[in-house]
């Protein structure tokens, strides 16, 4: 009995002995290689809803445990953090996993802040319409003596926003009829654009026209306004207000001034997301044309509008998204299946998981979907296969 007291003291000494071997045998286990460690097979992200202020971020995270029985890692903790060109978008932490045998999916949710979108439009344009996605996680467990390791994804993302308004395509110009001048009034033989410098509150785009002038008589150009609009919504507004006068029968080269709003971008962002990822680009002009009389006229240059489509796949998910439920460039929705249950999180954070059979698990696989939280749940994290707790 003293020997015994010695050893284990009460019966809550005892019990809390027991479970102190049990936990050191089972991380014995793990690194002699008598139990299987479990490893990250896939991972995929995606975007969810999107609002005025914040875009929701999906992740399934797919773990291989080749055991014969579920494992609770309620010490591993994850650390993440999601960057557009190193722009920091949105960072967490989850800590406690519930696997069950063979593939487990589990389904982590977390917010982007959508005022951020300024800060990386201005990185994406200065890099050449360039954008780095990069996500980082961090994982710590007490397998194998807090062994940490890092995970990592990489996406490259690629617009061509402007380019296309280069042109030495003659249009004409038309203005209203008029005993003044006969139609066209002007022909436009040349249009160029570049991006200018770009500032955290404004895009500019430098453009050129160069104008001929049928007529026997002068205009003078005093002012051309251009209006940028991504998806309907009117992103930026500028005016070229130094004159031009071209006489008749010449051409003159003009500078037009356009430039986006970087305040209304977030605003652009969310339309950008329901639409799939895809917007229309439509750029209009207007020249203020004063007349050999000394009348002026505001003529719509509808033959010089600029359109273009702008499609990115930033987590290069989004054919699996589109057959999961989304938003087309229409707007139209298509059905999204119905959700599975979503278990309640434990006391110390871990998620407890389902028992819903998944395809290609081995053994009698399972999907723990965990409950999203505000500050979010694992974001992304690009795993090799084999990457092992």
């Amino acid at each position: 009995m003293a020997l015994r007291a010695l050893l284990f003291g009460t019966k809550l000494k005892a019990a809390v002995t027991v479970v102190g071997l049990l936990a050191a045998s089972i991380g014995g286990a793990f690194a002699v290689g008598l139990v299987g460690v479990p490893s990250v097979v896939a991972v995929e992200n995606s975007f969810g809803a999107v609002d005025d202020q914040t875009t929701v971020v999906n992740t399934d995270l797919v773990v291989n445990n080749p055991n014969p029985i579920g494992i609770r890692l309620g010490d591993t903790t994850v650390n993440y953090t999601v960057k557009m060109n190193n722009v920091s978008m949105a960072a967490g932490q989850k800590e406690g996993l519930a696997i069950g045998t063979g593939n487990t999916t589990l389904e982590f949710s977390t917010r982007m802040d959508n005022t951020k979108i300024p800060d990386w439009w201005v990185t994406h344009v200065r890099n050449g319409e360039t954008t780095n996605v990069t996500v980082d996680a961090r994982i710590r467990t007490s397998i194998l003596g807090n062994r940490q390791f890092d995970l990592s994804q990489r996406q490259q993302v690629q617009t061509d926003i402007i380019s296309q308004f280069n042109s030495d395509e003659t249009r004409p110009v038309n203005g209203p009829s008029s005993p003044v001048f006969s139609n066209p009034m002007l022909y436009v033989n040349e249009t160029s654009a570049e991006w200018g410098s770009v500032t955290q509150q404004e895009t500019p785009i430098d453009m050129q026209f160069v104008a001929y002038n049928p007529q026997t008589q002068p205009y003078t150009i005093t002012e051309v306004e251009s209006v940028i609009y991504m998806n309907d919504i009117e992103v930026g507004r500028a005016v070229t207000d130094q004159p031009y006068v071209i006489e008749g029968g010449t051409t003159e080269t003009m500078q037009v001034a356009a430039a986006i709003d970087n305040s209304k971008l977030d605003d652009w962002w969310v339309s950008h997301l329901e639409r799939n990822q895809v917007t229309q680009l439509r750029i209009e002009f207007f020249a203020t044309v004063r007349l050999p009389t000394g009348n002026t006229i505001r003529v719509p240059l509808d033959q010089l509008t600029y359109e273009r489509t702008i499609e990115t796949d930033i987590f290069g998910t989004k054919g699996e998204a589109a057959s999961s439920g989304s938003t087309d460039a229409s707007g139209e929705t298509t059905p999204t299946p119905e959700a599975t249950p979503t278990p309640t999180p434990t006391e110390d954070g871990g998620l407890v998981g389902t028992d819903t059979p998944i395809t290609g698990g081995s053994g009698g696989s399972t999907t723990p979907t965990p409950t999203p939280t505000d500050d979010g749940g694992l974001l992304a994290i690009q795993a090799q296969e084999g990457d092992t707790f």
